[in-house]
């Protein structure tokens, strides 16, 4: 009993704290550590959710990787609670106090279907439910959608990926501080919300000391926990997208068979998933289905930035979903919460939520801006001139200055003391004499040269303001070995043409601020540094330099296209 005492009035300082809509409710039943069977046997425990005026309202499945009451149950149970839904919040196969080994992403479709079919034997479940969840558990949702079980109704997926080949290699690299991260928050021993967070902080700490300096990578990384670190050891031995091991982790199928079901998704700007979450709504779209997308401004661990949106967003679609339940919350004017169109963008540089019928806006069109000799970046062609270069080193890597990723220099930074090294080049326009909307695809061409057959290119958009401060926008990375699939035939004189696909983006450069192009070769310790040596990333203790080149000239035109709405669009 004091235990949920102590549970309502976390939820009542959280509902202040995050500026969410009222309870509709007086209270909430808290039934915990229910046993669910699973197909083989093992039992995965979940607590149960519910307004305590009764009934049988509609349900939200949760399913959790990351445990404690604080703050997935808090989060999830009892607010949605709170505010007129049942929720199952339920703790994912070898993971607190959940039977079996934790496998990520191999047992959670199975499982997620035989807590669906364990629900619908419970005399509260009204026979409908939808699921809620962010990160993985917005990718346990897709598990489940790969063959949609009766009775499912919606899915909310916030920052959630279908496919973890991506997540870990993304453009080839290796995601090494969001994949070691991860891999310590999920497999350290579990002794309570309080000393899993000091935990954490402490094996951070040890990452960064040990695992992002010293090599080889992967002894490095088990250094630094002083333990067995086997989920991590598993993804940097299987670097190829292609390799059969990332199989069991994709769920692209869901967003064929899936599509009948309807789907809000929610993601940011600057967060690592955020090019899957665009993907999901495309295929969705490309299949018949009408996803609802919102898109904010934040990062991925953001958590007290993006909630009170989320959540009330969510409520509103959810509200629709279920027209017999709980009635969509008002809004509150002057809250910034994006309204129920079909696409919401939160518009970067004008801090300002915009509307569109569907992604990419149709009106937006492609303009190109080339790299020109001196640093500029221009709309027309380059005239005749020599490549730039620069020196990369791995055992000085280019360090990673914000972006999207989940750690916690992620989002948008100042980074002129960045472009202020010598191994990062800059390509910047003129002021501009009107606002500029860019909201879609972001692209960079380059033309470039490197003597190492084993490097990394890295190319990020930036908004320069008028004092100066140049800050990131979006970014992508791509790593050239013989025989990949960035690096096309028909190169001559050793040239290569890599197409970069940035992250999509939504921003107002405003007149009088400049585009700048940034131009590197890594963002250490967001991608694994390239050794240059061809070794592989868990294995390499040599680090080679590389000496690139990045052409503009009318034979070579490097450039960056973006997707630009037309003036008052």
């Amino acid at each position: 009993m004091r235990a949920e005492r102590g549970g309502a009035l976390a939820a009542r300082a959280a509902a202040r704290l995050l500026r969410l809509p009222p309870a509709t409710g007086r209270g909430v039943r808290v039934t915990r550590d229910l046993r669910v069977p699973m197909r083989d046997g093992v039992e995965l425990l979940a607590d149960h959710y519910a307004p305590a005026g009764g009934g049988r309202p509609p349900t939200l499945l949760v399913r959790n990787l990351y445990g404690w009451d604080l703050p997935i149950g808090l989060l999830y149970g009892r607010l949605y609670a709170e505010r007129g839904y049942q929720v199952l919040v339920q703790r994912c196969r070898g993971t607190f106090g959940s039977g079996g080994v934790l496998d990520p992403w191999v047992q959670e479709a199975a499982d997620g279907r035989d807590t669906v079919e364990w629900m619908g034997r419970q005399d509260w479940y009204p026979g409908e439910f939808a699921t809620i969840g962010a990160s993985y558990l917005g990718y346990v949702q897709w598990a489940l959608l790969a063959d949609p079980p009766d009775g499912m109704r919606g899915a909310v997926v916030q920052m959630g990926p279908h496919e973890y080949s991506q997540v870990a290699w993304p453009g080839g690299a290796f995601a090494l501080d969001t994949m070691a991260g991860w891999a310590s928050m999920i497999s350290h021993p579990k002794r309570g919300p309080v000393r899993d967070t000091l935990t954490q902080l402490r094996e951070k700490r040890n990452l960064q000391r040990t695992a992002y300096r010293e090599l080889p990578l992967g002894a490095a990384a088990a250094r630094a926990l002083g333990r067995e670190y086997p989920h991590l050891d598993a993804w940097l031995a299987h670097e190829r997208e292609d390799d059969p091991y990332w199989t069991a982790s994709d769920h692209s199928a869901a967003l064929v068979r899936g599509a009948g079901v309807p789907v809000l998704l929610q993601g940011n700007w600057y967060d690592a998933f955020l090019p899957q979450t665009l993907r999901q709504y495309a295929l969705l779209r490309a299949a018949g289905a009408a996803p609802r997308l919102t898109v904010g401004p934040w990062t991925h661990a953001a958590l007290g930035r993006w909630w009170q949106t989320f959540m009330t967003d969510s409520l509103d679609w959810l509200a629709g979903i279920f027209p017999d339940g709980p009635a969509a919350p008002a809004r509150t004017a002057g809250t910034g919460t994006p309204k129920p169109d079909p696409v919401r963008l939160y518009l970067l540089g004008a801090e300002q939520w915009r509307g569109f019928d569907s992604w990419p806006p149709p009106r937006a069109a492609p303009r190109s801006w080339y790299l020109h000799p001196g640093g500029r970046l221009d709309p027309g062609p380059p005239p005749p001139s020599a490549p730039d270069h620069y020196r990369y080193d791995p055992a000085d890597p280019t360090p990673a200055v914000g972006g999207a990723w989940t750690g916690t220099g992620a989002g948008p930074r100042d980074n002129r003391a960045l472009e202020a090294r010598a191994d990062v080049l800059t390509f910047t326009t003129g002021p501009l004499e009107a606002d500029l909307d860019v909201v879609g695809e972001v692209t960079a061409e380059l033309h470039v040269r490197s003597d190492r057959a084993h490097t990394d290119f890295f190319a990020r958009l930036c908004d320069v303001h008028p004092d100066g401060r140049s800050v990131d926008i979006t970014d992508g990375l791509v790593r050239v070995r013989p025989g990949s699939p960035a690096v096309p035939p028909g190169e001559v004189d050793g040239v290569l043409t890599l197409v970069l696909d940035l992250a999509p983006t939504a921003c107002r450069f405003r007149a009088g601020h400049r585009i700048r192009l940034q131009v590197s070769s890594g963002a250490h310790p967001r991608f694994a540094r390239n050794p240059g040596s061809g070794e592989p990333t868990a294995t390499a203790v040599r680090l080679l330099a590389a000496r690139q080149e990045v052409h503009h000239s009318p034979e070579r035109p490097s450039r960056i296209t973006l997707d630009v709405l037309p003036h008052g669009g």
